[in-house]
């Protein structure tokens, strides 16, 4: 396994970050409302924080 350093931070292993990375994307692809805003825009940011929590519950968590 490949570790990356930056000046002042401990190693953290490569994959680490392509694990967050594929999970960004995953949200991106999956939750129209944070690619656009037309048709799927959240006009509250109440209503906003709620889908993209339920997503979170639902698909990373089970």
């Amino acid at each position: 396994m490949k570790n990356t350093c930056s000046t002042n931070w401990k190693h953290h292993p490569e994959n680490i970050h392509q694990r967050i990375e594929r999970n960004n994307l995953t949200l991106r692809t999956r939750i129209k409302r944070l690619a656009r805003k037309t048709i799927c825009f959240s006009r509250s940011v109440e209503i906003h924080e709620k889908v993209i929590g339920t997503f979170i519950e639902k698909h990373m968590f089970y």
